[in-house]
């Protein structure tokens, strides 16, 4: 069995004449970022690791996230290749991941996001929203033979206020 949490990363500002790659979060995506955080306890897996896109606000969700859940920080893994919109490409990452290791915890970027979830879960999400979590489940030992699996949680911002 394997078990993949995707976290769209939390709302970041479109304000400053920065790379897309270097944007950082807003107060609100800081915000819903502790919130949804705060809730998901209960659905996490007993060992898990976390990985991250390098892009700032993927990073800076990833921390928030880690200081709610008591994650050391300087276990999460940055991942250049994370900084992706595309599902066949975040697909690959996932495929590459370690059997060793039964779950993982994945902070990234849409579209790639919600179409690997529409593709590989079993509820349709029209769109997993900034700081959006999701779990999903696979009856599989292999992250490379990835197939279509269970939908197990989503926790979005919307649904804690």
């Amino acid at each position: 069995m394997k078990n993949l949490i995707l976290i769209r990363h939390a709302k970041s500002s479109w304000e400053a004449p920065l790379k897309d790659f270097d944007r950082p979060l807003v107060k609100k995506g800081i915000h819903d970022a502790h919130d949804v955080s705060a809730s998901i306890s209960k659905f996490l897996p007993k060992a898990y690791l976390i990985w991250s896109s390098t892009a700032a606000r993927a990073v800076e969700t990833a921390l928030i996230f880690a200081q709610n859940i008591s994650y050391p920080i300087e276990s999460i893994i940055f991942k250049d290749e994370l900084y992706t919109f595309d599902e066949k490409h975040l697909e690959n990452v996932i495929k590459s991941c370690n059997n060793a290791f039964e779950s993982v915890i994945l902070f990234g970027h849409n579209e790639a996001i919600t179409n690997f979830v529409n593709k590989f879960g079993d509820v349709f999400i029209d769109n997993v929203p900034t700081s959006g979590f999701v779990s999903l489940q696979f009856d599989t030992e292999s992250w490379d033979k990835l197939d279509k699996g269970r939908t197990l949680k989503t926790i979005f911002p919307k649904d804690l206020k």
